[in-house]
């Protein structure tokens, strides 16, 4: 419509008083040459004016005028698209300052968003759609395909009036599709869909600017061992007098796949662009080389492949500046604009100039070159290219009539599949969830974070003595085996009372030094978490479906806090020196602390002399009772054993206060012994067995020790003189009681005061970061339930914008 009312225009500009001249002397030559004169000229008379002249021209004279009425017509032509441009030029200036005047008064039309817009948030929804009732995406955009290096990419730029896609020498540029609205606007910019950052497209700077983003995100979007990647970039452009539609330009088709790039490009590329052009609505905009042979396209036979009868391709053919001065052949650039050349059809083919080959010539400059090589051309003096035909504003507007012709006639049968597609999900979801509120992932992630800040609360309500029975049971834990193993039994074997409080005062002081507030630490550590944990998932088996679908974002939130919480740095030294400060001191102060400790360590000489004899019942094997009557049998390794274990026992008994260690004359007896029994054993298969042998025996008298110390205290008093009795025992495990005592408040008033608190706000961080990170939500909030809200919530989206939309697109004129 706007390009008739162009010519319309042009058409009533008044001519030359030389113009009405020529075109007066060709009426009266054709007249002349037809034989009519005026009325009241005889017929006689006319026809022999008519010979007479015919007598007099001559072949040459006519020649002459015909290549000169040609050469005054071509003039009177470029008059007039000279003049057309000039219109146009005003059209955008007025549409601009209209613009901008409706900006400054806030007196817009009634649609605040721009039609095209709005379309280009419809296609950014369905972009990321996935239907489990396979909804397509047909709704129309312009799919620019062609060869690698046919101009594919600078017909874009042209459309879209500013170079803002990357260019190489020869190399593959576009790895991705890229998808590009254009819009009309007062300002010449261009925008990323994802940032809030404007482009000036009228500076230099701007423009290097928006062609290194592309070409980071094209990078970033390519995987590892990848060439091309399918991630669609989007972008819009705005600007004044540019056509308003949506193209996606796509990476070149290739035939031969090079050592830099992945073996599967070539198919990849393929497949990538079958796909953009199986969608029936897409308008294939397909860019031909005009410089190369015909033959040596690729891109020809992919789209008459996916469109065999043309109704949605537009046939481009590039460089023609090119094919006229190196392969200049009419009749074959006249086959291949008609349809003739190529197997394929389309709904029109166009012959287009998109630069003199410097990548740094701006669009205006190349426009000024294309307008003057046509007007220049041979190609158009000969007729093989028409007006119509000619130059990228021409393509331009064809392009986006056509585009707009199927919006209109496609949009409303995807409003009516998405309809339907709305009515399968919300019937499956009434028939499978009946009784669950519908809630899709951002709203189920919301709900989970409550849970999980409540949860924070409820970690202030561990009362103090919770938190230090905690600390202190899991702080024994971790320090059992080096109490026992590296300080009690080495001790144990002093001769004298004086050596063993020397041997425990050293020992404990080294482990106090280095090792104990690293483990307190951890222990404080572990035991926080242990506690955020279980209230987190307190009562898991009595969960309900709508509580379970949580269990996999908790367990993530639990495992990044423990990754990212540190305790704080100062602690170790500030238990360190209560610690030492405890085990230095000997004095038990009265007698319900030595009643304690004895009964401290009756509890821990009993779970070890119990995990000893089980230790030792599996080195043994069954017993008589489990052999009779659990049906259970003795391997020779079992019988070696307790061979071995008789043998070591016998020496005990001889021997009673035996060292810790197995002396070299002892184990070649024992052996001998064995031997002469007929069993053949090493003497490490001896040592072996003593470790637990010993120990068995050592808590035994260790436990008859406590019980004769339980009435102790008076004698500990006085020191033990004369009496006989050995309690120094007691007063270790009463010195590691009372650490164990003081380390856990102190662990308890670390965690209140700062730990508790740093997690607090850790768990915070977590959540805020897994609300912003998409990828993760999706890797922690899954199953049906998830998925069926998500695309209920998308179709719905789609939905109601395809019918805002739909109703914008009626209302315009």
């Amino acid at each position: 419509m706007g390009q008739a009312i162009i010519f319309h225009q042009a058409a009533s500009i008044p001519a030359t008083a030389k113009e009405k001249s020529i075109v007066k002397e060709i009426n009266k030559d054709a007249d002349m040459t037809l034989g009519f004169t005026a009325p009241e000229v005889g017929v006689a008379a006319k026809a022999s004016a008519a010979e007479q002249m015919t007598e007099k021209r001559k072949p040459a004279d006519d020649k002459n005028r015909l290549q000169e009425t040609q050469d005054e017509m071509m003039q009177i032509q470029m008059r007039y698209q000279k003049e057309i441009e000039r219109l146009e030029k005003d059209n955008r200036e007025l549409r601009k300052q209209l613009i901008l005047k409706e900006q400054r008064t806030g007196k817009r039309r009634i649609m605040k968003k721009s039609l095209i817009d709005m379309y280009s948030e419809v296609l950014e929804e369905l972009a990321h759609f996935d239907s489990s009732y396979n909804t397509q995406d047909n709704l129309p955009r312009v799919v620019v395909i062609g060869d690698q290096s046919s101009g594919k990419t600078s017909v874009l730029e042209m459309i879209a009036q500013a170079r803002i896609f990357p260019r190489g020498s020869g190399e593959m540029m576009t790895r991705s599709p890229v998808m590009v609205t254009l819009s009309e606007g007062p300002y010449h910019i261009a925008s990323f869909r994802d940032s809030s950052r404007e482009f000036d497209l009228t500076k230099e700077s701007d423009l290097a600017a928006l062609r290194r983003e592309v070409e980071i995100r094209m990078k970033a979007s390519v995987q590892e061992g990848q060439t091309v990647s399918s991630e669609c970039i989007s972008m819009s452009v705005k600007g004044p007098g540019l056509q308003r539609m949506v193209l996606v330009d796509l990476p070149g088709i290739i035939s031969t796949v090079t050592n830099l790039m992945a073996p599967d490009t070539k198919d990849a590329i393929r497949k990538m662009c079958s796909t953009y052009m199986e969608n029936p609505n897409a308008i294939i905009l397909c860019i031909q080389d005009g410089s190369l042979d015909a033959e040596r396209s690729n891109v020809t036979d992919l789209v008459s492949h996916m469109d065999p009868s043309g109704k949605r391709t537009i046939f481009v053919l590039t460089k023609v500046d090119l094919a006229e001065s190196n392969l200049y052949n009419p009749d074959r650039i006249k086959q291949t604009l008609e349809g003739q050349l190529f197997p394929m059809k389309a709904l029109g083919y166009f012959a287009v100039v998109t630069g003199k080959g410097n990548t740094n010539d701006s669009i205006s400059t190349i426009k000024d070159y294309e307008d003057q090589f046509f007007r220049n051309s041979r190609l158009f003096k000969d007729g093989v290219l028409k007006p119509s035909q000619m130059t990228t504003q021409n393509l331009s507007m064809a392009v986006s009539g056509t585009f707009w012709k199927m919006v209109r006639e496609s949009v409303e049968q995807q409003a009516d599949a998405f309809k339907a597609t709305r009515f399968n999900l919300e019937t499956e979801w009434k028939n499978t969830f009946p009784h669950i509120r519908e809630l899709d992932r951002e709203e189920l992630f919301e709900k989970a974070r409550g849970e999980i800040l409540d949860e924070i609360i409820n970690l202030s309500q561990v009362t103090p003595k919770q938190w230090e029975e905690a600390f202190n049971k899991k702080l024994w834990e971790r320090s059992a085996t080096h109490v026992i193993e590296n300080i009690y039994l080495p001790a144990a074997q002093a001769q004298n009372s004086g050596t063993f409080n020397t041997t425990v005062d050293i020992k404990l002081k080294q482990w106090a030094d280095v090792q104990l507030p690293k483990k307190c630490v951890e222990v404080g550590w572990d035991t926080l978490h242990e506690e955020f944990t279980k209230l987190l998932l307190k009562n898991k088996k009595q969960k309900s479906e709508e509580d379970a679908i949580f269990d996999k974002l908790k367990m993530s939130v639990i495992e990044t806090c423990k990754t990212k919480h540190q305790w704080e740095s100062k602690a170790e030294d500030s238990l360190r020196v209560i610690q030492l400060n405890i085990l230095e001191d000997r004095s038990v102060s009265d007698k319900a602390q030595w009643d304690s400790a004895i009964k401290f360590m009756e509890e821990i000489l009993r779970e070890r002399l119990k995990q000893t004899e089980e230790q030792l019942q599996e080195m043994t094997g069954p017993g008589m009772w489990d052999q009779w009557a659990r049906w259970k049998y003795s391997t020779d390794d079992h019988r070696d054993r307790y061979a071995v274990k008789q043998e070591l026992e016998t020496m005990l008994v001889s021997s009673p206060q035996h060292k810790l260690h197995l002396g070299a004359d002892e184990l070649t007896a024992a052996r001998k012994n064995l031997q002469n029994k007929g069993y053949d054993v090493d003497e490490d298969y001896i040592r072996e067995t003593w470790y637990y042998v010993f120990r068995q025996n050592f808590f035994k008298r260790a436990l008859q020790q406590a019980q004769q110390c339980k009435k102790g205290f008076y004698y500990y008093q006085r020191g033990f003189q004369d009496t006989g009795l050995d309690c120094h025992d007691v007063v270790l495990f009463w010195r590691l009681q009372r650490m164990l005592n003081v380390t856990s408040n102190a662990l308890r008033q670390q965690v209140v005061n700062n730990e508790a608190r740093r997690l607090d706000r850790i768990i915070k961080e977590v959540l805020e970061d897994m609300g912003d990170d998409k990828y993760q939500l999706k890797k922690v909030l899954t199953g049906r339930r998830v998925e069926l809200a998500e695309e209920l919530k998308k179709v719905r989206q789609i939905q109601e914008k395809l019918e805002e939309f739909i109703q914008a697109l009626n209302k315009e004129k």
